[in-house]
């Protein structure tokens, strides 16, 4: 805890010691009364999307206006009020902010109110009036997002090998038409709707969806915009694939995985490559920071000894290109920006959202607190929207996805509030698929047979459609797409990638749909619905009188015999077995001292989650400190204010500091460069241009970005060698991966307790002297490069340019100084009882 920090709670704790004292000396009922009048009678409910709720070109007024807001608050840090609340959030009270206007629609039963914010308030007689509002705003509000995203949201369906679905919808230069076997995937699911939720609840979500569509082409239809071909259901289903694809997705990164252990095995000998690779895979740390205390199990092995699981050989894998002919690309390696991706490699994924949710004896006056959101990137237009939603027994206001916004993604009801982060879980698995030719001949990577159930069977050869002209054409096996070739043992194998939701994008509009609709009213009725997502996200619940937790994805039972971390075996012996039930997935009612964090965090002990997805003894959530014995919603605002501009490997920099302070700096500039980043450290490491003059505010960010690398290379050097850079590059070292490993390894260097430590020694080999040296001699080295770049000796004065954000894919110039914080974000503290008494 920093030093001001500690002041404020020391005074904080003298002024309440000095209230009971004379409360103390009052009546007993006196002090029953006042204790009844510390009780929350209010809610207070705000949240903010920067840069605002319009987007459409041109911009107008609520295109930018909530992006001073959201930098406002930035530079406070931990220092936020009530009243920096009041004027840096938007209410979000379930009733329109200022003037309104009310946006004419034709018809009977719906009620469209825009607010000051251009916030659109729908109210509608009945459901189908509601969604058809919905709809509305959605073309009136996303018209540019909605074009866009339409059929790139097919590639997400199809999970098109090596393209990033996302990422075509803010590339405007590539454009992909979808062929009719892809159309048939979304179709498809319509069917399965009914059949999953029955023909009274599925029809409902069909019927939605479909008002929903009708409400989005009576807009384009008003407006005189021609759309030859009508929104429909299956643009409502695709669209929510979105959801999963970006963000609700783990695992696929077996093969990376397996290559990075042949490499070491090459480089270190397979004792010490098995024993170095599992130490830097990150799975199983016991000291990995957690969501809640309870342990659920599932992990790396899933039982007995591992037979089913295959090695890659180190630099065989090959990406599928789907790009026909195939001889014209040079392949998604090598392809330029973010459309392609190495089909074979590690999926792309997005983490930084976060929440912080109090309640029991934690809060102050006995209400609820959640500070919560989606970190979702910058765009314009951004790719959610305000929103609020009443009538028909619906009352929620939050945020919904453009394309499904007849059920909200995260908000609020009249009772309870609730929001995600990725959770990255292991849905996606990687085959290998083991080649052979129809007539018993010799296969090689080119052969279109593979070992199934003892038949050497066909691949299936799917079309997915067209980008830019260019059909995309690729074989699936029973497992799914293939990505890649490979050899294992030299060996040819084709890898595959097997997704648990794949067909199945339309059935998460379940648990959207009861959320929005309130049936979200006890926890146990909570995870009931969040179970309904098959995407991955941690899920964090406030209502009036509970706070709850769960992690949410469908996730395959898999056969003994194998090591999730690599590849399976797709020969038919080690098949999935079905799917965790509700009760194994890790849930929780009020969480570990009533309080609930999460960063992208583990969720639980015991549990692993995507094998792509590392968990070491160092995470950002740890930034999620300080919180006084009763908080409350300003408290818990500037925690995570302070947080998101805090160096998230500054938790790592106190053991590095301890090592080299035992001898003498080699340098004077060695010394002041330690004294330096201890100072800012202590001072929560700030990475902040607080008075906005284009520069740092202290050296500590440019010593740190600097520094931090070389040190965890140094570190791991001994042992690595040569093989250090692919380690690099799959775990960064650079970054939290780095920062577990240095933290973990120093501490044990020093005699630390440790739970749970490496299976070898790495830096210096495990000698205290020489791993010092080592460190030493690095800070020296980046000291005299810095020294250089700035033309002095004195490192407090080596402020580097500040960085701005701005927003995607630059249709608006505005910038905003940097902040590791949700997009869209609630804050809300939720009294016992309804205010009007009900």
């Amino acid at each position: 805890m920093s030093l001001n920090m500690n002041n404020i709670f020391h005074r904080a704790f003298l002024v309440t010691a000095l209230c009971s004292a004379l409360l103390a000396a009052c009546s007993d009922s006196s002090n029953n009364n006042n204790q009844s009048s510390n009780i929350l009678k209010e809610d207070r409910a705000y949240y903010i999307l920067p840069p605002g709720n319009y987007g459409g070109i041109p911009t107008n007024d609520n295109s930018l206006d909530q992006l001073p807001l959201y930098d406002g608050l930035t530079p406070l840090r931990g220092n936020v009020t009530d009243e920096d609340i009041d004027a840096l959030f938007l209410p979000e009270n379930l009733e329109p902010v200022g003037a309104t206007t009310e946006e004419v629609t034709g018809r009977q039963g719906l009620t469209i109110l825009y607010d000051s914010f251009g916030v659109p308030h729908i109210t509608g007689e009945t459901r189908a009036d509601l969604a058809f509002g919905a709809g509305w705003v959605t073309a009136r509000d996303r018209f540019l997002l909605l074009n866009l995203g339409r059929n790139p949201a097919r590639v997400a369906v199809a999970d098109v090998p090596g393209i990033n679905a996302f990422s075509l919808v803010t590339n405007p230069s590539e454009t992909f038409i979808p062929s009719a076997a892809t159309e048939q995937l979304v179709t498809d699911q319509q069917a399965l709707i009914l059949e999953v939720y029955g023909a009274e609840e599925g029809q409902q979500i069909l019927d939605d969806a479909q008002s929903y569509a009708d409400g989005l082409n009576a807009y384009e239809a008003a407006n005189d915009i021609p759309n030859p071909e009508p929104y429909n259901v299956n643009d409502v289903i695709a669209v929510t694939a979105f959801i999963g694809s970006i963000f609700g997705a783990g695992g696929g990164s077996e093969a990376s995985n397996a290559e990075f252990l042949s490499t070491l095995v090459q480089g270190l000998g397979d004792g010490q490559a098995q024993l170095a690779w599992e130490d830097t895979m990150l799975f199983g740390d016991p000291e990995a920071p957690t969501t809640i205390d309870k342990r659920f199990d599932y992990g790396p092995i899933t039982g007995g000894a591992v037979t089913g699981s295959v090695s890659i050989d180190a630099g065989s894998v090959i990406n599928l290109d789907p790009r026909q002919p195939e001889s014209t690309n040079t392949g998604l390696a090598d392809s330029g920006g973010d459309v392609f991706f190495p089909a074979a490699g590690a999926p792309p994924d997005r983490q930084a959202s976060n929440f912080l949710v109090a309640g029991g004896e934690v809060a102050a006056n006995d209400a609820t607190i959640a500070v919560m959101g989606p970190q979702l990137g910058y765009y314009y237009p951004e790719i959610v929207y305000q929103l609020h939603l009443s009538g028909a027994g619906i009352e929620a206001q939050g945020v919904g996805v453009p394309g499904l916004a007849m059920y909200l993604l995260i908000g609020r009801t009249q009772d309870y509030a609730w929001s995600l982060t990725s959770a990255s879980h292991d849905v996606r698995d990687v085959f290998a698929e083991v080649l052979c030719e129809p007539d018993g001949g010799e296969p090689t990577r080119d052969s279109m047979h593979y070992e199934f159930d003892g038949v050497c069977t066909p691949f299936n050869i799917f079309n997915a459609g067209e980008l830019s002209g260019v059909p995309l054409v690729y074989p699936q096996s029973v497992h799914g797409n293939v990505i890649g070739t490979a050899t294992s043992d030299g060996r040819p194998v084709a890898l595959t990638r097997k997704r648990s939701t794949f067909g199945r994008d339309g059935l998460n509009l379940g648990a959207l749909k009861a959320m929005t609709e309130g049936k979200a009213s006890t926890p146990e009725l909570f995870w009931e619905n969040a179970n309904k997502f098959g995407f991955t996200f941690n899920w964090a619940y406030a209502s009036r009188t509970s706070t709850a937790f769960f992690s949410s994805g469908r996730l395959p039972v898999r056969a003994d015999g194998l090591d999730r971390r690599l590849p399976t075996l797709g020969t038919g012996d080690y098949e999935w077995q079905g799917f965790l039930t509700e009760e194994q997935h890790p849930h929780s009612l009020d969480g570990p001292d009533n309080r609930l964090l999460n960063w992208n965090n583990q969720s639980a002990p015991g549990f692993m989650h995507g094998d792509g997805t590392p968990y070491g003894s160092v995470h950002r959530v740890q930034l999620f400190d300080q919180f006084p014995d009763k908080v409350d919603l300003a408290g818990v605002v500037g925690i995570m204010n302070r947080s998101a501009t805090e160096d998230v490997r500054s938790p790592a920099w106190p053991i590095v500091s301890e090592l080299l302070r035992a001898s003498e700096a080699p340098s004077v500039l060695a010394g002041q460069i330690v004294d330096v980043l201890d100072a800012w450290v202590a001072d929560d490491a700030p990475i902040l241009d607080a008075d906005n003059n284009g520069f740092y505010d202290q050296s500590g960010p440019t010593i740190m970005d600097a520094l931090w690398e070389p040190l965890g290379r140094a570190v791991m050097l001994p042992v690595f060698g040569d093989t250090v850079d692919a380690l690099d590059n799959i775990r960064n070292l650079g970054g939290n991966d780095g920062s577990s490993y240095i933290y973990k390894d120093l501490r044990t260097l020093l005699g630390k307790d440790v739970e749970g430590p490496f299976n070898l020694q790495y830096c210096g080999a495990g000698e205290v002297e020489a791993c010092r040296d080592s460190l030493w001699a690095v800070v020296e080295i980046i000291g005299e490069e810095l020294s250089a770049e700035f033309g002095n000796d004195n490192p407090d004065t080596w402020l580097s340019t500040a960085r701005l954000l701005s927003f995607t894919p630059g249709l608006i110039s505005n910038t905003f100084r940097p902040t590791n914080r949700p997009t869209f974000q609630q804050a809300l503290e939720l009294a016992p009882q309804r205010p009007d008494g009900s």
